[in-house]
């Protein structure tokens, strides 16, 4: 346990008995207008831990050694994200749809209806409040749109190498059928019959102006009572034959791109599916995974460029680290000095202040978002890797089987 100090802050002189005993963490480094606490770093330390025990299955001596060796660079890269979550924000980059999507998969995944229980799903899940949760995902989001917009635009890989890769990877695009849906969900859940013929009214309403011409999206966002998915414009997950219930797989399956279904009734309401795309189940074409070769091969070239953007980000940077602690990741000739130390000795803040102003840059290490398959290597002072900076845990994929409003409904 790392030491805490204790401000006694005494309501009236001599009355010793009568205080107001806050707790406040060590600050460990400024970055810019953030901060990084003694606290954190050794809950991302404990973390790593956890990862290491369970998902690596290391003991004994290895384990101590690994851990030795990487939690030196907590540090590094608890700055690291701190900062390109900072850059995302000078270039004003939104991942706010993406981030809805996800959780909507989220809530796919879980099939939970009710928004509240779905709330303490995540928690359950994730060991963390529902908006922090949606907080960090935010983040790994804008640091991997930061990467990709600042390193990955400026790497060209040219087209011969790119279908050379594909002719010899062929059995890694191999893939299933699917659909693509958007979904408007019309609530029913609490209401009478004459609300529910009202509802089913304004979902046959709702059908005949889509397939007149007007947005989807735009009905999304006047009509569907799905906030989540409503965020996005309607987006779900793909789905995969057997998902739906079997009239819906007959139409979703058989309609082309585009095309608007009649209002589906459900015990919950109404689900009114727009198909915007569809892949046939076989080997994908060059074209439609090119971009995915293009990042696969970019990916060796990239990790120096991101370091090379971060030593650049921190020379930049108002950076003050305090004695003691250690950023493997500093940039040459940096001033990193604690230039204000005779102000509080050791400087702290309020465990109130860190969760108010911080909590949102707290990131979980290692373990990889729904849809991704990153983990984190363990060779010492090995080049960033992306998919682990400011990422969120991961909620497993097996789920209660409680109906979900998430998505269209599954089979029972």
């Amino acid at each position: 346990m790392f030491r805490r100090f204790v401000v006694v802050m005494a309501f009236a002189s001599g009355l010793a008995g009568a205080a107001d005993v806050r707790v406040v963490e060590e600050i460990a480094a400024k970055v810019n207008g953030d901060i990084v606490t003694k606290g954190e770093l050794m809950a991302r330390q404990k973390e790593f831990e956890t990862y290491l025990r369970q998902e690596q299955k290391l003991s004994g001596p290895q384990l101590a050694t690994t851990l030795q060796e990487q939690s030196k660079d907590i540090l590094r890269e608890k700055i690291d994200t701190l900062l390109l979550v900072q850059r995302a924000k000078d270039l004003n980059i939104s991942v706010d749809g993406e981030v809805a999507r996800q959780m909507a998969q989220f809530q796919v995944l879980s099939k939970i209806t009710d928004p509240e229980k779905f709330k303490d799903y995540v928690r359950d899940q994730t060991q963390m409040p529902y908006e922090e949760y949606k907080e960090q995902m935010t983040n790994q989001l804008l640091v991997r749109r930061v990467i990709s917009e600042e390193v990955g635009s400026h790497i060209n890989i040219p087209e011969p190498d790119l279908q050379k890769y594909y002719d010899e990877h062929k059995g890694d695009f191999i893939r299933k059928e699917q659909v693509f849906l958007s979904q408007i969900f019309i609530s029913t859940e609490g209401k009478t019959p004459d609300q529910v013929a009202a509802a089913e009214k304004k979902a046959k309403d709702v059908v005949a102006r889509a397939r007149k011409g007007e947005k989807f999206m735009e009905l999304v966002a006047a009509y569907s009572d799905d906030p989540e998915t409503a965020r996005n414009g309607g987006q779900i997950p793909p789905r995969q034959r057997g998902q739906s219930l079997k009239e819906i797989d007959d139409i979703i399956f058989k309609e082309k791109k585009g095309y608007v279904t009649d209002p589906f009734k459900t015990p919950t309401g109404f689900y009114i599916l727009r198909i915007d795309d569809r892949f046939d189940a076989g080997q994908a074409s060059f074209d439609e995974v090119k971009d995915q070769i293009h990042e696969i091969m970019s990916a060796p070239k990239m990790e120096p460029k991101i370091r090379e953007l971060l030593t650049r980000l921190r020379q930049e940077a108002f950076l003050e680290i305090k004695d003691g602690y250690i950023d493997s990741g500093a940039a040459p000739g940096k001033d990193t000095r604690w230039h204000d130390v005779a102000q509080l000795k050791p400087e702290t803040t309020t465990k109130e202040q860190v969760a108010a102003e911080h909590k949102r840059h707290k990131h979980i290490l290692f373990i990889p978002i729904p849809g991704t398959t990153a983990t984190k290597g363990t060779k010492k002072n090995k080049p960033i890797d992306t998919s682990t900076l400011g990422e969120p845990k991961t909620p497993p994929a097996a789920a209660p089987a409680t109906p979900s409003d998430a998505t269209p409904p599954d089979k029972q």
